[in-house]
């Protein structure tokens, strides 16, 4: 299958070709221009609204200076961001998925983490970030006296990639540095302030008016596993089990373990109706415990028998396994036989650690503490919460495979716990799901929108910074190594099936969605226009403002051609961040 990156590339070839040739013929008006992929739209039109608007200069030359401040902080974090991460491309070359260069552009569809289903309200945000960036070039622009050439849009092919104000040169030279800096500091300023706008509405009254639905939210189903043959998938929501309705997956597994048939009925939002023909997916092992066997998304790994019995639910493994101080599990991968009792790792000068216990990542299984029996880390972790510090206890457990008895005085304030060992949960490091659903986490995303910060998001708690940057991570957010399956890109069709309105946006219904969904991406879009224009390179605003930045601190030095040196700064900063960009982008690629 061709990818829709080369049918793009293909497009802007041949509409690039087609536009070169009508202004070689003539044929296009002299509104439009054309060089080579780059094609803009020029008018004069909105030039004495620009003018008009800015007659209270004294307030606009105030926001200006603010914003002059805003860009200037926002530079040195960019310059020290775009160097740190070329660096990182050359030392770590592996390409993670947002590096790929298809992913740079605000494309949806096209763009792995920028769904078609959010294209609307995508290309609305970049159209508004492009006004009002532009729009404040030259609003500023006129508050200085600074002339204005022309005005328009700028498209790469066919591409929309900016708006612009053509300042007169000459203009413009005429101006101090102050007027300048002012005038190129405006637009990531305006981007700005919109991304404050849009993330206070996102985390105030419309997230305040979104709640998570009663139910389990359905994120994935492992081929093979039971959820997978119910027919359950992305998007469904389990309302009910047995006719018994449940609120949230602590109800829903509770509802499952209190039923001993292996068949059970699942309602769904819709009333649609499945059957769970229970069976047990490994969800997490230890692959030195188990023989190398392992959970797999693709084709799950099912646990069919445990020491020669069929088992087909958590409550029935939890049974074969507790009362065993070894076990022997057959899956569809294999067979492996352990021994049974909590799993985790000796934390180094921890207690276990001065026992002798290796803490060099060594297998301990905790078979009984204080005679006490623990066949899995919640009971461990029970046995061990009652100890008191200074108590010496016998621990038996399995170390590299060797069972042995271990002298351990309780008391450690360290990682871990108080015996200093780091468990994993269930049995000997295994976990099972007879459902095989993966639920997505629609409460935790709900509440990086704001919807558990309080009144506006959290903006007079200190929260309100620390939400906007968790934002600008839910796009991407799997492919930061944090543990998370899925990404945010707004409410979507599928995931507003997890989420109900309430409250006096309650007669809205599903328009709150798509407010929530302007806002999330309008604010997301101004937010990395401004950020990207400050970085301190050409052609961007960040250039501009560093050799302005650059010539008024050179001004006052004892340098006998100040333009000379000025030049030699800019051109260094601006050649560096051009290769940083480089790395960042296609660095992977080169280096593998």
């Amino acid at each position: 299958m061709v990818s829709p990156l080369y049918w793009v590339l293909a497009a802007i070839v041949v509409f690039t070709a087609g536009t070169m040739a009508l202004q070689a013929r003539g044929k296009l008006p002299d509104s439009v221009r054309v060089s080579g992929p780059i094609l803009t739209l020029h008018t004069l039109r909105g030039r004495q609204f620009l003018t008009w608007l800015a007659k209270p200069k004294r307030i606009w030359r105030a926001w200006g200076n603010f914003g002059v401040g805003m860009a200037l902080v926002t530079m040195v974090g960019m310059f020290a961001a775009v160097f740190n991460a070329g660096w990182q491309a050359m030392q770590q070359p592996d390409a993670q998925p947002v590096q790929n260069p298809q992913n740079v552009l605000v494309i949806p569809g096209v763009n792995d983490f920028l769904p078609l289903a959010a294209a609307p309200e995508i290309v609305l945000g970049l159209l508004i970030g492009l006004v009002v960036h532009e729009g404040g070039h030259g609003l500023l622009c006129r508050v200085e006296d600074i002339d204005i050439d022309s005005m328009g849009l700028a498209f790469f092919s066919f591409l929309p990639v900016g708006a612009f104000v053509e300042p007169d040169e000459e203009s413009r030279l005429r101006a101090n540095r102050g007027s300048q800096t002012r005038m190129f500091a405006a637009g990531v300023t305006n981007n700005f302030l919109v991304a404050f706008v849009g993330f206070l509405l996102l985390f105030g009254p419309i997230s305040g008016a979104i709640s998570v639905a009663a139910g389990v939210p359905v994120g994935n189903a492992a081929a093979g596993s039971a959820a997978d043959e119910a027919g359950l998938e992305y998007g469904d929501l389990v309302t009910e089990v047995e006719g018994q309705a449940i609120a949230n997956v602590s109800e829903f597994e509770e509802r499952l373990d209190a039923i001993e048939e292996r068949s059970v009925e699942l309602t769904l939002k819709g009333n649609e109706t499945a059957t769970l023909e229970r069976k047990l997916a490994l969800v997490r092992s230890v692959p030195s415990v188990t023989d190398g066997i392992g959970p797999n998304q693709e084709n799950a790994t099912i646990v069919e028998a445990v020491n020669g019995t069929a088992v087909y639910t958590e409550r029935g493994f939890a049974e074969a396994m507790a009362g065993r101080e070894t076990a022997t599990i057959e899956t569809n991968r294999g067979t492996a036989t352990f021994h049974v009792g909590a799993y985790g790792l000796a934390v180094d000068n921890g207690p276990l650690a001065n026992a002798s216990v290796p803490a060099d990542g060594t297998d301990v299984i905790v078979r009984s503490v204080d005679g006490e029996r623990t066949p899995n880390a919640s009971a461990y972790g029970d046995v061990v919460g009652g100890l008191e510090a200074g108590q010496t206890v016998d621990v038996r457990a399995s170390v590299g495979g060797q069972t042995d008895t271990y002298s351990v005085t309780a008391g450690w304030d360290g990682p871990g716990d108080a015996l200093g060992l780091r468990t994993q949960q269930g049995f000997s490091g295994i976990a099972v799901t007879d459902a095989g659903i993966d639920v997505y986490p629609a409460a935790q995303f709900l509440a990086y929108l704001g919807g558990f910060s309080g009144d506006w998001g959290g903006l007079f708690s200190g929260q309100f910074l620390q939400q906007m940057f968790v934002v600008l991570l839910l796009p991407f957010l799997s492919t930061l190594g944090l543990g998370f399956g899925y990404n945010f890109a707004g409410f979507v069709p599928d995931v507003t099936t997890f989420y109900t309105v309430t409250g006096p946006l309650e007669p809205l219904g599903g328009g709150v969605f798509m407010i929530a969904n302007i806002l999330f991406w309008t604010a997301w879009v101004n937010l990395n226009l401004g950020v990207f224009n400050c970085v301190p390179t050409f052609p961007l605003d960040g250039g501009h403002i560093l050799r302005a930045s650059a010539e008024s601190l050179v001004a006052r030095l004892p340098v006998e051609d100040g333009r000379r040196a000025t030049t030699a700064v800019t051109a260094s900063i601006s050649l560096l961040m051009i290769a940083g960009l480089f790395l960042m982008l296609f660095g992977p690629q080169l280096l593998n």
